[in-house]
Order: structure tokens, then sequence, then C-alpha cells
């Protein structure tokens, strides 16, 4: 199935024009689940610990990537298949800080199932309405779509506990919520510009994606805050470059 590509250009832009595109809705929904997904984070991150979320987040990525497979029946050969195993190995090697590993609470084990299936189902429905709907001058606006209909849902949220009681307004809020959303635009905006290109196919494109993000925010911490890394972590890092290495052949 292919679906007509309505486009809009920056010149005839309006709301009802966006709302006429295919992908609208799908959008509005992606803004609910950003959302819905990001309120689960917080509570695993609460109850099972931050390693619990990046892992549960960023293994995720085995979605996209399935999907990829059999739906559009992307190529696997022997060393992108190691490639996708190594990524996943070095996800999980990186994002454990500590040397127990991972310990789940029994009670609240369907948290991080939910995280993993709603961040995967982002990225999948990100990867189909780029190949099926989204015309190229629209990524910007598909894109900006997304994020402010989470924007919409998030104000609601805030403006309902505001309402009682339950949180308070400071100024610092809004200006690291906005830190946080350009990149998080630009993160998504990117990665349809990458899906569209012929570097690598979707499902190369989701682990190099997700291996890197790991990667680089592990060697961050250790520049700009000396964070200190266990053995297996070093050997993650190490599996990450090698699985981009075997993708990209």
């Amino acid at each position: 199935m292919i679906a007509y590509k309505y486009q809009v250009g920056f010149s005839n832009l309006s709301v009802s024009n966006v709302m006429e595109m295919d992908w609208f809705y799908y959008t509005f929904g992606l803004g609910v689940l950003f959302i819905v997904i990001f309120v689960i984070i917080g509570k695993v991150t609460q109850t099972n610990g931050l390693s619990v979320a990046s892992v549960a987040t960023k293994m995720s990525v085995i979605i996209p990537i399935i999907f990829g497979l059999v739906y559009y029946n992307e190529s696997l050969g022997l060393l992108k298949a190691i490639g996708i195993l190594f990524a996943l190995a070095a996800v999980y090697l990186v994002s454990v800080k500590s040397s127990h590993g991972i310990k789940l609470q029994k009670r609240d084990f369907y948290l991080p199932i939910l995280v993993l299936l709603g961040s995967g189902v982002i990225d999948t429905t990100i990867k189909f309405l780029e190949e099926e709907y989204v015309a190229e001058n629209d990524i910007s606006i598909f894109s900006a779509t997304i994020f402010f209909s989470a924007a919409i849902l998030g104000i609601i949220i805030v403006a309902f506990k505001f309402s009682k009681g339950n949180v308070t307004f400071e100024f610092k809020n809004i200006i690291g919520g906005i830190a946080l959303g350009i990149p998080n635009y630009f993160s998504i905006y990117l990665l349809v510009k990458a899906l569209r290109s012929d570097i690598l196919e979707s499902s190369g494109i989701f682990a190099v994606n997700n291996v890197s993000i790991v990667t680089l925010s592990t060697i961050a911490g250790i520049v700009l805050f000396q964070e200190k890394l266990l053995p297996k972590n070093w050997i993650g890092i190490a599996l990450a470059i090698i699985s981009i290495i075997l993708i990209a052949l």
C-alpha cells in the first residue's frame, strides 16, 4: 500500500491544511503516546531505577527492526544480524552502571514492559508514516505536529494537577522543558531524514541510532562528570563500535 503523500509548502501552511494531511491524526496519537510513555518512564525510574528505564527504552529498538525486516522485506545478512545482536548487547552493557546488574520489583514488572512496547510502537509508527504518508517537504511539519500534540496533552495534565494543588509552578521548569524539547524535536526530524536517506535500511538506522545514543551519552558522562565505568560498560562500548561497523558493511 502506497498512500498519497499530500504536500503543503510553508507559503500556504495553515492549521486547516495540516489537519487535512493523511498523517495528522496519527501524529496526534503519537503525541499522546509520547506523554504516556514519558510518565511511565518516570514511574519505572522511581520504582526500578534509571538503568531499568534506560534498558527498556533502548531495547525497544527490536520492534522497529523486526517491522522493517518483515513488513518491508529488508535484508538480513550474517554481518547485519551479528551487528544487531551486538547492538542489543551493547545497549544493556552500557546502560547498567551497577555491578549487580538490574533488579526488577516484581509488583511493578509490567512498567518496563509497557515502556519497551510503547517506545517500540512510537519508532515503528514513525517509520510507517514516513514511508507511506509524509511528503519530503513536510518532514519538519510532521515532526512539529507530534510535539505540538504532546505539548497540548502535557499542558492539560499539568493544569489539572495544578488545580488540585499537586504541582507548583516554577519558571525553571519551563526553561528546562524548552531545553529538553528542542533537541528532542530535532532527534525526530533527523531520524526521519535518516530513514529517507539511502545510507542504511530502517532496521540498520534504528540499531545504529539507539546504540549511538547510549554510547555517546556514556562518553559524555565520562568527559563532563568524570563518571567511572565498570568493565562491562567498556565491553559494551566496544561492542557498540563493532556493531555499527558490521551493520554499515
